[in-house]
């Protein structure tokens, strides 16, 4: 077994550095016609240090920031060139590549920007944090109550970007120390005043059901994917049934570490063309898309794991039922929103039909959804977010500003 493991992952490795060299050489070709930004044009940098698998965590800042940009230049800097590439054709705000520190120094001196938001927790964000004469902002990706969200790292960040009074009390509860009044800011979920994207099936009598579950996890507490505990029974019975359309959104990661588990998500994706072929009026839907929102807005259940899936949904104040993780080791932080959730047992999934039929017509549960929508979101008015996140923007640079004037300087400087 353990060679088999080795084979394993020396076969994942070479495949990934093939991928690199293959990315690099493309990238060398097309970086000659890419237009830069002017020197000293940008004000707001995203850091983004990941490679392809992990582009998610950017793509859902892509509409934000470019209303953003309206205002104050934008810049993607990235770190990776299959990164790079997905980035030069899919952002709406330029992208600067910057593989080697030397590089990054370089966006430093030339752009000197004020802002620097970090959408995660990549090791690689410490390359970037080490110039002064900037905020370094901690946005994220998602809203969840994973023990992601309670990381000693927020303390690394000037500031931090948070989505409402659940995160901040979760902050409260889990770090010494730390000055939420003066270093956190609530701005909500501006990523749902832009959600976009065409309903890829016909409105009809079908009961729509989205199942977007998380990946395996890289680590027993973190173990909260569901796909190969309850996801194969939930696919087939959505699937066998003439009164459901199943919309598959998995986590982009699913099944890069257990063969198992891609195998379980292999097998609901040969279901879904299996059901489809049999019936082509069902038009179940394998989503992998790197758009987001009419998936969250349409679906009349969504079916989550423990992830910002849920809380994207919860934003959307719909049907939500979560699946239980069957580990015991999953740390499951039912203080919040989880404390009051549908849950889905791994037993209960054969039963799923009945669970999300009784939810899609519960006007309890709906009103019950209302009161955690305030509390992880706040005003979920359309726009009110977007206005919090601008105005949280405004605020940082007003201080850079005053900082900057009272301290008589104005460009950055690397601590070398």
């Amino acid at each position: 077994m353990p060679i088999t493991s080795d084979l394993r992952t020396a076969v994942r490795l070479a495949s990934r550095l093939l991928a690199s060299r293959r990315s690099r050489r493309a990238l060398a070709r097309r970086l000659p016609s890419v237009a830069t930004p002017a020197p000293g044009s940008i004000e707001v940098a995203v850091y983004f240090a990941d490679g392809p698998v992990n582009m998610y965590q950017v793509r859902q800042w892509y509409a934000p920031l470019a209303e953003l940009a309206r205002t104050h230049p934008v810049a993607i800097v990235s770190r990776s060139p299959g990164t790079m590439l997905q980035l030069l054709e899919e952002s709406p705000v330029p992208v600067v590549y910057a593989r080697q520190v030397i590089d990054l120094e370089h966006f430093v001196e030339t752009q000197a920007p004020k802002l620097v938001l970090y959408v995660n927790q990549n090791a690689r964000n410490f390359q970037m944090m080490r110039y002064g004469r900037m905020w370094h902002v901690f946005v994220n990706h998602g809203e969840s109550d994973k023990m992601y969200m309670t990381t000693n790292q927020f303390k690394a960040y000037d500031h931090a970007l948070i989505a409402g009074d659940a995160a901040r009390d979760r902050l409260a509860e889990a770090l010494w120390d730390y000055d939420l009044d003066t270093r956190t800011t609530a701005i909500g979920r501006p990523q749902a005043d832009h959600f976009a994207g065409t309903v890829p099936y016909p409105h009809d009598d079908r009961t729509v059901v989205l199942y977007a579950p998380t990946w395996e996890g890289d680590r027993p507490a973190a173990a909260y994917g569901s796909i190969a505990s309850h996801g194969t029974i939930i696919a087939e019975q959505v699937l066998a049934s003439p009164r459901h359309r199943l919309v598959y959104r998995p986590h982009p990661r699913s099944g890069v570490l257990d063969p198992a588990y891609k195998a379980a998500h292999e097998r609901i994706l040969a279901a879904i063309t299996a059901a489809n072929a049999a019936d082509p009026s069902a038009h179940h839907v394998h989503d992998d898309g790197p758009t987001l929102g009419w998936q969250l807005a349409d679906a009349d259940v969504a079916i989550t794991d423990i992830s910002a899936m849920i809380y994207d949904r919860l934003a959307v104040g719909k049907p939500l039922i979560v699946a239980r993780p069957v580990s015991p080791e999953a740390e499951v932080d039912e203080r919040g929103y989880l404390g009051d959730a549908n849950w889905l047992t791994a037993e209960d999934a054969p039963r799923v039909l009945e669970r999300v039929d009784a939810a899609a017509g519960d006007a309890d549960e709906l009103a019950r959804l209302q009161h955690w929508v305030v509390r992880y979101f706040g005003d979920t008015t359309p726009g009110a977010a977007t206005a919090r996140f601008h105005a949280a923007v405004e605020q940082l640079l007003a201080r850079w500003r005053d900082v900057a004037a009272a301290r008589g300087e104005g460009g950055p400087r690397a601590e070398r």
